[in-house]
């Protein structure tokens, strides 16, 4: 089985500057506390952050900087999202104090981020959200649909070009499939999500899927759409549309996602819980604080859902700013206690498992 070392990515384009302000408790003083206790009240911090990355996790950023802002007074955090290439920019010239990333960095860039970014210290990756990325389809009157990965293979790379071609007609024998064109759409910005999807493809489509890995779409044929919104919009505004996305975007528009068939005894319905099993059996494969995780995209466990991403929050281990350090303890404290995990659940995400979870607020207490 093909396992893909993550890399880091991040982007910077505006779906919104998040700013908090909100009701701080008797406890908080400034400068504030570190990591919020799992379950726990927010233990506030006061001053301001600029984040920027993945448009896949948006949503979990919003979530969370809601809840900051209705507990903490004082503070303002600033995430913009496009994709993550920009933002893994921003983060190594200094211009963010974190970037969210589907993947974690690679060997060069975490060297520029050691030697320049960080003065000497290590960058670490902090998984924060399993964002399962959803097969999105808008086929009026195929409610129910199964895909294989070879299958997807062929319609991503322009050789399945009809819904009712036959290998899609052998994996759904009830669905009453039209002979319409099929409108496959992709990311047109570098992305993590990209590199997720395609590394899925490489590992479990076989000879089906020969184009690189790699956070830029490279095979042919197909439309581009930018970030995860411009993607989704897309795929709701075009009957006979498909792409992938990050599982939120396609349940808040209500867009039809189809069971994978995995080679289990039946095909995988995609659930924050599908999802979360293949995650868990996932290795972490960074040193000490450095919680990097290799995935298994080819799975075949049963109740598995394969296609997914972990996000992560990439930060300097130490040598951070004076006047960013509590806030940033704070803040990624919040986001993986286990009331900023409960939020994931109710907008599509998969919350960490509590084995990872306790590993990353061990890290983000490490912050310096």
């Amino acid at each position: 089985m093909k396992l893909l070392k993550y890399r880091h990515f991040a982007g910077f384009a505006l779906v919104g500057a998040l700013a908090l302000a909100g009701c701080g408790t008797d406890e908080t003083t400034a400068g504030g506390s570190t990591a919020a206790p799992p379950g726990g009240d927010i233990n506030c911090a006061e001053g301001q952050l600029r984040a920027s990355g993945s448009s896949a996790q948006a949503n979990a950023m919003s979530a969370w900087t809601k809840a900051y802002q209705q507990a903490c007074q004082g503070t303002t955090i600033n995430y913009q999202s496009v994709g993550s290439g920009a933002g893994r920019e921003q983060f190594l010239g200094g211009q963010t104090d974190f970037a969210g990333s589907d993947a974690a960095l690679d060997e060069e860039e975490a060297a520029q981020a050691n030697s320049e970014r960080c003065d000497g210290a290590n960058a670490i990756n902090l998984p924060m959200v399993t964002g399962p990325i959803a097969i999105a389809y808008n086929l009026p009157g195929v409610d129910e649909l199964v895909l294989d990965a070879q299958t997807i293979a062929g319609i991503f790379s322009n050789k399945i070009k009809t819904w009712n071609d036959p290998a899609i007609a052998k994996l759904n024998p009830d669905a009453n499939l039209p002979n319409q064109q099929i409108q496959a759409f992709h990311r047109s910005d570098e992305s993590g999500t990209t590199e997720n999807f395609t590394a899925y493809l490489g590992a479990a489509a076989g000879n089906a899927w020969t184009y690189e890995v790699a956070d830029t779409w490279s095979a042919p044929g197909g439309q581009a759409a930018k970030g995860s919104e411009g993607v989704s919009s897309a795929v709701q505004q075009n009957e006979g549309a498909i792409s992938y996305m990050e599982y939120s975007y396609a349940k808040n528009l209500g867009l039809g996602t189809p069971k994978i068939d995995t080679g289990a005894s039946e095909p995988v319905e995609l659930t924050p819980e599908t999802a979360a099993k293949t995650v868990e059996t996932a290795e972490f494969v960074g040193e000490g604080n450095d919680l990097k995780l290799e995935i298994d995209y080819a799975t075949q466990q049963e109740g598995a859902y394969p296609i997914v991403l972990v996000t992560y929050e990439i930060v300097c281990e130490s040598n951070n700013a004076p006047d960013k350090v509590e806030l940033l303890k704070s803040f990624l404290g919040y986001t993986v206690s286990e009331q900023g995990q409960q939020e994931l659940d109710k907008i599509g995400y998969a919350p960490l498992s509590e084995e990872v979870a306790q590993k990353v607020r061990q890290s983000v207490d490490a912050i310096a």
